[in-house]
């Protein structure tokens, strides 16, 4: 029996798969031939009824096209949602793949003919716009009417729109496809293991195996790091080109854009961040002491401390854990997560050909939202079971919204998914009597929080060296990049860990980088507002319950600054983020 399946079955995660018969019964069904072929005929019509009117319309009607254009969305989400999934957990199948790039293409086709609304809506006039939006029958689209009108200064003529809607489906996507094909086809070391058992090494006891898995790992991205590289910089230069085509004020415009952030309020975070490594360094400085080691090496940053439980956590109590925590928050929210075990909407095992890392993908607010995750029963992985099933919950309820308005920005996406997993955080906490258990539990998440918010705003600044340097010189060599690794990670271990030269490698494993660049200060962003939530939380009890749950079911229907307002909080008060990072500080020194 090859090693994944045991474990799988030792954990009774095996048959824990998701099943995508509320999308589609398969990548034959005719529901779905037909639903292609409908998506690019209701998107010809839409052109044909529309096109060059748009400034005309009057807001009755203007409403009933963004309607009809959202239910055209919806429907090409709908396929785009089981392709994906069905391809992610077999990525090695070659027609799995084959549907996944055709329902790209298709979806390509069919903005190339609808994105003429965007351009001529944000062609109509100020005060015009101001008027219609101003309409009752307008209310439900004003946020994202409001949104499109943001790109205003970023828009390109409609042929050049078009040309590069065309050309999607062989650009950036298609780039993170071959990424993605490459980690789930590595065979990692002399008992080709998948990319998650290894990493989950790195996690064990003995200090061997995690330096064995480290081997492993950095040898298996030097095996590929030509092309790894190749890719790194291929998006890294057609980010360049696209922002530059359209305008973006630096490589991180077009990410604060679409979080509806101020480029300010994230300077600050990584300003206020950087400003306090050194509790990463002092953290691990007591780690060392508490393993017994004369030098802390990379692969040691995991390691759990001898009093901390190892025992693997089998699928059945993971659920039972994390469901128990969030009912002691909200039976409502316990109800909810509980439809994802009983229903089959999570993908568990461990195999071969499926993508690493773990997701929640909210596919259409006509269908429930899905759950990937490798479980491979440490305490680690209930955290992420959690973690995920904090953001399916909040695809959940704000599936309520409508398609558009449920699309949550990505930093308050990721405070719901933190939100979740310290609520299980605390919950297990209470169930540990001895001291020595407490303290470990307590390293363990001051682990978590510092991989979320120090170790993300570091790999942050890794990316803007990234592209910064690729603006600047050129192509960059593996050397290059690594150099920027190591010295961004180095700058936030200070002499705590001793890094190694393989590491350098490690940049080119992470997927964040490469489909949504930007993309991971919204972990540090998330992770201090949980923070300050959580102390809201223990003050006011079941008032901020509702508060919350109102938070999630709003999707993405305002701003992050309004949809927080009900808190009280300033985004853009440094002194904010200075006390979600004292929070930290408080946890650090009780475990001294």
């Amino acid at each position: 029996m090859a090693e994944h399946d045991e474990l799988n079955r030792a954990l009774g995660s095996t048959d824990v798969l998701w099943n995508l018969g509320d999308l589609y019964t398969g990548c034959e069904a005719p529901g779905l031939a037909a639903d292609s072929r409908r998506a690019e005929a209701e998107a010809a019509a839409i052109r044909r009824l529309a096109y060059g009117r748009v400034a005309e319309l009057e807001a009755a009607a203007l409403c009933a096209l963004v309607r009809r254009l959202e239910e055209l969305e919806a429907l090409l989400g709908r396929l785009s949602t089981f392709a994906f999934l069905n391809f992610t957990t077999q990525m090695d199948n070659a027609a799995a793949g084959r549907l996944d790039q055709q329902v790209r293409e298709l979806a390509s086709r069919c903005q190339r003919d609808t994105l003429f609304f965007a351009l001529e809506w944000n062609r109509v006039d100020e005060e015009r716009a101001v008027r219609l939006l101003a309409e009752p029958v307008l209310a439900g689209y004003r946020h994202h009417l409001e949104g499109l009108r943001r790109y205003r200064p970023h828009q390109l003529s409609e042929g050049e729109e078009q040309l590069l809607a065309e050309l999607e489906p062989v650009g950036r996507s298609a780039w993170n496809t071959l990424f993605d094909k490459i980690f789930s086809a590595i065979k990692f070391g002399a008992r080709g293991r998948t990319e998650e058992e290894v990493l989950s090494d790195l996690y064990h006891p003995e200090r061997q195996v995690r330096q064995s898995a480290a081997a492993e790992m950095t040898a298996g991205l030097q095996a590929n790091n030509h092309i790894l590289t190749h890719i790194y910089n291929t998006l890294a230069a057609e980010k360049m080109i696209d922002d530059r085509l359209r305008r973006h004020e630096g490589w991180l415009g077009a990410m604060n854009l679409a979080n509806e952030l101020e480029g300010g309020t994230v300077a600050a975070l990584v300003a206020a961040v950087t400003a306090r490594q050194e509790l990463v360094a002092r953290y691990y400085r007591l780690k060392k002491r508490l393993l017994g080691l004369d030098r802390l090496e990379q692969y040691d940053r995991y390691a759990p401390l001898p009093s901390l439980p190892t025992t693997r956590i089998g699928w059945s109590d993971c659920r039972r854990i994390v469901l128990a925590a969030f009912a002691d928050f909200s039976p409502q929210m316990a109800a909810i997560a509980d439809r994802f075990f009983a229903e089959g909407w999570i993908h568990a095992p461990v195999a071969p050909g499926k993508r690493g890392g773990a997701f929640a993908h909210p596919a259409v607010p006509s269908v429930h939202p899905f759950v990937l995750v490798n479980y491979t029963g440490s305490l680690r992985d209930v955290a992420t079971v959690a973690h995920e099933l904090g953001h399916g919950v909040h695809q959940f309820l704000a599936a309520g919204q409508g398609y558009y308005n449920s699309d949550t920005t990505l930093p308050l996406a990721e405070t719901a998914s933190v939100f979740a997993e310290l609520l299980v955080f605390h919950s297990q906490m209470e169930l540990l009597k001895e001291p020595q258990h407490r303290q470990a539990f307590i390293c363990q998440k001051l682990e978590s929080i510092f991989a979320t918010v120090f170790r993300q705003t570091a790999m942050h600044r890794f990316e803007a060296l990234m592209h910064e340097g690729r603006r600047q010189h050129g192509e960059l060599s593996s050397d290059q990049l690594s150099d920027y690794w190591l010295r961004t990670q180095g700058e936030m271990f200070g002499d705590s860990v001793h890094l190694g030269e393989g590491y350098g490698l490690w940049w080119s494993y992470i997927p964040h980088f490469l489909a949504t660049p930007g993309y991971v200060y919204s972990y540090a962003f998330g992770e201090l507002l949980v923070l300050a939530l959580y102390g809201l939380y223990r003050q006011q009890g079941e008032p901020f319950v509702a508060n919350y749950l109102d938070l999630l079911a709003a999707g993405g229907s305002r701003s992050p600054a309004e949809l927080l307002h009900p808190f009280a909080i300033d985004l853009n008060d440094s002194a904010f983020w200075e006390r979600g990072l004292g929070v930290i500080e408080e946890m650090l020194t009780l475990v001294e």
